[in-house]
């Protein structure tokens, strides 16, 4: 039971993270409204990475710091790799859903604030299945 309240806290953290990130991240793609499509997607992306992997290594500390240090070493490096792992092909996943979806959401007309958040949720919603599937899979939790 204690492995899926580990998985509950990163998916917890993950939706914090979604939020912030896409709260801000739509008011970046309104501002940037009048460049071109292919940029406002590609710095609202940029900037809402910043803003996720900042929060999100925030409170996956917070959550994991007593925890990590009663563990041994092994078993953090063995944990840690499999963590960044799997974000990592969620990383990819993300990328691939969220650029193509925001770019294409900007060049059919829709508002660049909605674009994002629409796109933000497509992507999100990938990502976190992807991450879940993969820390299930590698049993990490």
């Amino acid at each position: 039971m204690k492995s899926n309240q580990q998985l509950l806290q990163i998916n917890r953290n993950f939706l914090i993270c979604f939020v912030i990130s896409a709260s801000l991240s739509a008011v970046v793609a309104q501002l940037l409204a009048d460049y071109e499509n292919h940029l406002n997607t590609t710095i609202t992306i940029i900037v809402g990475y910043v803003i996720y992997f900042g929060i999100f290594s925030g409170l996956f500390y917070w959550d994991n710091k007593n925890r990590y240090k009663q563990m041994n070493a092994g078993l953090i490096k063995k944990e840690l790799t499999s963590l960044i792992s799997s974000f990592g092909i969620g990383e990819v996943v993300y990328l691939g859903v969220r650029w193509p979806t925001f770019y294409y959401f900007l060049e059919i007309g829709i508002e660049p604030y909605l674009s994002s958040l629409i796109s933000e949720v497509i992507a999100t919603g990938c990502y976190m299945a992807i991450v879940t599937i993969f820390l299930r899979g590698t049993k990490t939790f």
